[in-house]
């Protein structure tokens, strides 16, 4: 499982020439400039994309804490019309590929004018539409003694009061895995970006490593391999102070 890792490290110092010569995972040349290279190698330096990628991160992780945690609270709380027959087609939605609805999105977005900006990356998940973390949080709120809300009610508080004062403190593992999760997914989510951006000043960290493969054959592999492992210390720093919560956020909401 760890070889296909090591050997990208491995190679990440190693010269051109050599890489697909030599499987060791010890280079018997060490060329660290490929790091340097593949940093300044594009239009722009590295840490452009790395913001790029930044924002569209960022803005998703808090779309999807706010909009999922809102409408689980709905399904896990509230009594209205419908509410089984909504979330079961929620549940549904779980099932259907990006590839059914990327046209449509396409389409729309493009009649927005949102084509080639981050919006399309970001706004819909202020609009819950990652079914399976709804799933995940209502799943989490149903364990939640509902006494506390009989209590809050009696000291006048409102659904927006129980939500934002209760429910939402008692939640930290089950939003720690939502922002994991999302955080993780959209980091390396390289097909929506390279639908939705076209322009390399808008390139996220996976379409810009893409730019690296020359269809020619000349390839700059030595310096994707070097940016390749920058790309993946956010991911590892991000999973490695959150995965506690992770593990628990995903032993107390019923997913084994």
């Amino acid at each position: 499982m760890l070889y296909p890792l090591l050997w990208m490290v491995s190679s990440s110092m190693k010269p051109n020439d050599i890489i697909f010569r030599d499987p060791s995972l010890l280079p018997a040349e060490w060329d660290l400039s490929n790091y340097t290279v593949g940093w300044n190698a594009l239009a722009h330096p590295f840490t452009h994309y790395l913001a790029n990628s930044a924002v569209v991160v960022a803005g998703a992780v808090l779309g999807n804490l706010i909009s999922c945690s809102m409408a689980a609270y709905a399904f896990a709380r509230l009594n209205f019309t419908g509410r089984r027959l909504w979330f079961a087609i929620m549940l549904m939605s779980i099932m259907l590929p990006i590839h059914v609805v990327i046209v449509p999105q396409y389409v729309l977005f493009s009649e927005l004018d949102w084509i080639n900006t981050f919006l399309p990356l970001i706004v819909p998940k202020f609009l819950a539409t990652d079914a399976f973390f709804i799933f995940l949080m209502v799943q989490f709120f149903r364990g939640i003694p509902k006494e506390l809300d009989e209590a809050a009610r009696l000291d006048g508080c409102g659904h927006i009061r129980i939500y934002a004062r209760i429910m939402m403190p008692l939640s930290l593992p089950a939003l720690a895995t939502t922002a994991i999760f999302t955080f993780i997914w959209t980091w390396n989510d390289f097909f929506s970006s390279l639908i939705f951006l076209t322009s390399p000043d808008m390139y996220t960290v996976p379409v810009a490593l893409r730019t690296f493969v020359d269809s020619t054959g000349s390839s700059n592999w030595g310096a994707l391999f070097a940016m390749s492992i920058v790309s993946l210390i956010p991911v590892f720093v991000v999973f490695l102070f959150g995965q506690k919560y992770l593990v628990k956020g995903i032993a107390t909401t019923g997913i084994k």
